[in-house]
């Protein structure tokens, strides 16, 4: 597949920063016919060295990192996962928080029974935690800009529900309404912040939302 509408926003020796689009799995699925996402296309279009670092949803939109060589992905990986590295997401959800602004700290497991949700789950859930703030106030829906703290699959989109907050265009978690209020899930990596892994210089992307 060609690399067509990825927009690659920085690249250099070390790595690269990419906006990838929605409807585009970060790495393949265990499927034959899931081969298609955006590390094997990039190393079928001149960068064949290209690792990924972390992962976006298949609908989620936005900002990713890769590496181009091994000590980089340990250096960026290590990054990632001693929550060094800063990360906000924009979003529509449904209705209209109370609050401007707020945290939501809910234990988050993956439910077998109805794969591939997530649920809340006090007992068997791994910690995570997420803050989100207003952005507008658009009647049915907000603009929210979301900041995970912690890194667990569909995150956002699990929290936002729990606080009665499905995202726009959600087909595993958002109701009727909130599901046909828009047509494409309604989250965006609007923001990534990291050390570069050679230089140690931070560097700071941003892309709005395209919704």
């Amino acid at each position: 597949m060609p690399l067509s509408n990825i927009q690659i926003v920085h690249q250099d020796a070390a790595l690269l920063v990419i906006n990838k689009p929605t409807l585009l799995l970060s790495v393949p699925g265990r499927a034959e016919d899931n081969r298609d996402c955006l590390v094997t296309r990039l190393q079928e279009n001149g960068f064949p060295e290209a690792r990924i670092v972390h992962r976006l949803d298949w609908e989620t939109s936005g900002l990713i990192v890769l590496a181009r060589d091994a000590d980089s992905h340990r250096e960026l990986s290590r990054q990632f996962h001693d929550r060094e590295t800063e990360k906000a997401y924009t979003a529509l959800c449904w209705g209209e928080p109370e609050q401007d602004s707020g945290s939501i700290d809910l234990p988050l497991r993956y439910d077998p029974p109805t794969k591939p949700r997530h649920v809340v789950d006090h007992e068997l859930g791994k910690h995570a935690l997420t803050y989100w703030r207003v952005l507008e106030r658009c009647g049915h829906y907000s603009r929210v800009e979301l900041t995970p703290i912690t890194g667990r699959s569909h995150q956002l989109r699990v929290h936002m529900l729990s606080i009665g907050h499905p995202l726009l265009g959600d087909g595993l978690y958002a109701h009727e309404q909130a599901l046909q209020a828009y047509e494409r899930l309604c989250l965006h990596a609007s923001m990534l912040a990291l050390t570069h892994p050679q230089t140690g210089v931070r560097m700071r992307f941003d892309s709005p939302a395209p919704f």
